[in-house]
């Protein structure tokens, strides 16, 4: 029993297995994915801090935008002081819905039938379905990558672990000697490759639920949004007829 743990005692001291040290002594393939793994990881953080940053703005956007839609002043105002570029999805929502109202005004609708009502109704309702998509696309964008991640991230840690295990046992059959010594370091290189796979797969599968259903949550409240705007309009185009 003291030999062993003399062995092991050896070992340890005649090879460092810090992290630098395995990534170093690592085989080519091995290193590879390693680095594939830390990119993906690190490309995967700035997408979530850029997504949560982002998320928490526009929140913080809509809630002054609809304090002032709420606030009893007139539309038309609000609509010439956000000029051509709104700041916000549901500023844009709006300013698209404003832009189709005032074109049927300059084209000469002043109430007209039910029919014509009706018609301007379902192009104002379709623009804004239209900007919703087109914001949210916006907002969603490079998800798919955090998605990605999560899902292939272990599989190529796998592989990796499966590389440095097959070195360990070519290191066996080359040398005849199954020690400790001849077979820890490729083991503990190919564990490594497995540990990066999970630290980049877990926060990017638990960023992705998160930040979807974030971005779930704001595209119900744009909706709602477009839903009451609508209305207001139906409202004002009954008042016309």
């Amino acid at each position: 029993m003291e030999t062993e743990t003399l062995n092991a005692a050896g070992i340890a001291a005649a090879y460092d297995f810090s992290v630098w040290s395995l990534f170093v002594r690592a085989d080519f393939i091995v290193k590879a994915v390693m680095i594939v793994l830390i990119v993906a990881s690190i490309w995967c953080w700035a997408i979530i801090f850029e997504k949560v940053r982002r998320l928490r703005r526009l929140n913080v956007d809509a809630s002054t935008f609809e304090d002032r839609f709420w606030s009893g002043g007139s539309l038309d105002d609000l609509y010439d002081n956000m000029g051509a570029q709104p700041r916000d999805p549901m500023s844009a929502v709006f300013s698209a819905a404003m832009r189709e109202w005032r074109r049927s005004a300059e084209t000469g609708y002043g109430g007209g039938s039910v029919a014509v009502g009706s018609s301007l109704m379902e192009r104002i309702g379709r623009v804004m379905d239209v900007t919703v998509s087109r914001e949210i696309e916006r907002v969603e964008r490079q998800l798919t990558i955090l998605a990605s991640t999560g899902s292939t991230a272990p599989f190529i840690g796998l592989f990796g672990t499966v590389w440095g295990i097959m070195n360990s046992f070519q290191a066996i059959s080359i040398t005849k000697n199954t020690s400790l010594a001849v077979v820890a370091p490729g083991i503990a290189e190919a564990l490594f490759a497995t540990a990066l796979g999970l630290v980049a797969a877990i926060p990017a599968v638990v960023a992705y639920n998160k930040i979807s259903k974030d971005v779930d949550r704001y595209a119900a409240r744009l909706d709602d949004f477009a839903n009451e705007f609508s209305a207001i309009i139906s409202r004002q185009l009954e008042g016309r007829d």
